[in-house]
């Protein structure tokens, strides 16, 4: 066997259809794409979505509801979280790379806010985005400060 007497299997490669050749190649006249209409004419190009002139389904759908471009997403931690993290670092103070490397948020970048639920006794520093008047009073009144960056 050489490389020059390689070919394919019988049967496993046809001749390709040969579009718009005239009456000879048996496809002439219309070459297979029917009489009229926009598919017949060059340069026809039709949208994924479009469903043969049936009102699609995205105007279909009933269309509810806003999305506020300008909406500020904060990731949450409670008080009963910030707690349990002051007790495992024995750390003096509490910000975002303690968070980050604990994986609690995945980068120092990310805006965080405490919330108010469970008890805090620790007095430590928390330097974050954002309290809550309850988070930010238990803090203070455990004799820690919460300071907003």
């Amino acid at each position: 066997m050489k490389l020059h007497s390689l070919k394919p299997a019988d049967g496993s490669t046809g001749d390709k259809k040969r579009i718009g050749r005239g009456q000879g190649s048996g496809r002439g006249g219309t070459s297979t794409k029917g009489h009229k209409g926009a598919q017949s004419r060059s340069g026809y190009n039709y949208r994924p979505w479009f469903e043969g002139g049936q009102m699609p389904l995205y105007r279909r759908i009933p269309k509810f509801g806003f999305k506020n471009r300008f909406r500020v997403e904060y990731n949450v931690i409670n008080l009963d979280s910030l707690q349990k993290l002051a007790e495992e670092t024995k750390a003096t103070e509490i910000d975002h790379d303690v968070l980050a490397s604990k994986g609690i948020i995945s980068g120092a970048g990310e805006l965080v806010k405490v919330l108010g639920r469970g008890e805090f006794s620790s007095a430590v520093t928390v330097k974050l985005n954002k309290f809550s008047a309850s988070a930010r009073k238990a803090i203070e009144a455990a004799g820690g400060t919460a300071i907003e960056i």
